[in-house]
């Protein structure tokens, strides 16, 4: 197969109806600290500068586009990340090195405590910019 004829990786599958999310904007005060910190606690790296937002891939084709807010307030919002169960006690024990108490709960009230939703285990914790963080080793049940 000739370069001419090899296939887009990025392009969609023939016939596919799936839609997914490739990328979200993240808005921070200072995207270099918010994007360091995130990725110190998941165990991920911080990607080249693209423009205005300075990069953290998920892996699994997803991406975290820090992007600065200098002169207006951050609006805090929610992002909740599924990870492996084996890596969880790894993150709990980066956001203690790092001095950022997680909690059980979204509202913050049960502090330096997990929950077990849908048989996995889950933490909340606030970044740099106040957005609400979540870990969770299992996907939320949704009613079909």
């Amino acid at each position: 197969m000739t370069h001419t004829q090899q296939q887009d990786p990025y392009a969609p599958e023939q016939g596919s109806k799936v839609v997914q999310l490739n990328h979200t904007a993240v808005y921070a005060r200072d995207r270099g600290l918010s994007a360091e910190f995130i990725a110190a606690v998941l165990g991920l790296e911080v990607g080249a500068p693209f423009g205005p937002f300075l990069p953290v891939d998920l892996g699994n084709g997803v991406t975290l586009d820090y992007c600065e807010l200098r002169d207006e307030p951050v609006q805090a919002q929610h992002y909740a990340f599924l990870v492996p169960d084996a890596q969880f006690a790894d993150m709990l024990a980066r956001l203690e090195a790092l001095d950022v108490t997680y909690y059980a709960d979204p509202r913050h009230t049960e502090p330096g405590r997990t929950n077990r939703l849908f048989g996995g285990r889950g933490a909340y914790f606030e970044d740099p910019d106040g957005h609400n963080m979540e870990i969770m080793t299992r996907p939320y049940a949704r009613p079909r």
